[in-house]
């Protein structure tokens, strides 16, 4: 659903993409129900459901920080693979986003800056 202001402009669409994200080579996770999240003068995102997330690699943090499109994030901090240290704060989600964005109630998204996030298949056709 797209949401203007000010020339912002935020929209999602449900896809059937595979998304695999790698954290230290560590799979953290994969999903083929990504929400793909395209906002104005950011990188495409994709937020996962936590089910599709090795959760147990990752302990949540204190903290959050506010979008004015989103809403209130939460982070999570990657704990490492035996050969690395933790990574604070690399992936988050909006447990409960503004209700123009709906879609990514609760799923996560990562950094790439820290993980590598491969995506097979094609992209989902726009919404209208």
């Amino acid at each position: 659903m797209p949401i203007p202001a000010q020339g912002h402009l935020v929209t999602t669409v449900r896809s059937t993409q595979t998304v695999t994200v790698v954290i230290d080579g560590e799979v953290v996770a994969r999903s083929t129900r990504p929400v793909v999240l395209h906002e104005t003068g950011l990188p495409i995102r994709y937020y996962l459901p936590p089910d599709d997330v090795e959760l147990t690699r990752f302990k949540p943090t204190d903290t959050h920080t506010t979008c004015p499109f989103k809403g209130e994030a939460s982070y999570w901090t990657y704990l490492g693979n035996g050969g690395t240290g933790p990574r604070a704060d690399v992936a988050w989600a909006y447990p409960e986003p503004i209700d123009s964005v709906p879609d990514i109630a609760g799923l996560l998204c990562f950094y790439d800056t820290v993980a590598t996030v491969t995506v097979e298949g094609e992209p989902p056709a726009p919404s209208a």
